[in-house]
């Protein structure tokens, strides 16, 4: 995908489906590792698909590579695809949402 046109719709779509910002994916994937008496890293919290999104959060469009565009592809389908075929999730299903949000999409924030 070399088309600007292509990658501008791609980087909307992404961060319009990413709600989350930064900060709020960082400190989930945080929560998410955390055991009772540890805490990972920063860097290595959260499971390999939720640093990449964060990663992907912390740069500018012209530093995608095309392993990035690939990845915002898969992740714009992958929670368009979730949001298509269920409803929103209501509070109570966690699972769901916990999926959702190590992608980052909070489905409870509007």
């Amino acid at each position: 995908m070399t088309d600007a046109l292509e990658l501008n719709t791609l980087w909307e779509d992404f961060h319009r489906v990413v709600n989350m910002t930064s900060a709020e994916l960082a400190a989930w994937l945080r929560v998410l590792d955390a055991e009772e008496n540890t805490e990972p890293l920063p860097d290595q919290a959260g499971p390999e698909t939720g640093r990449h999104v964060l990663a992907i959060l912390q740069k500018r469009r012209t530093d995608l590579t095309d392993d990035d565009i690939e990845f915002m592809l898969d992740v714009v389908d992958t929670i368009t695809e979730q949001l298509d075929v269920y409803d929103e999730p209501e509070a109570e299903d966690d699972h769901r949402r916990h999926q959702l949000m190590t992608l980052g999409h909070d489905p409870l924030k509007p």
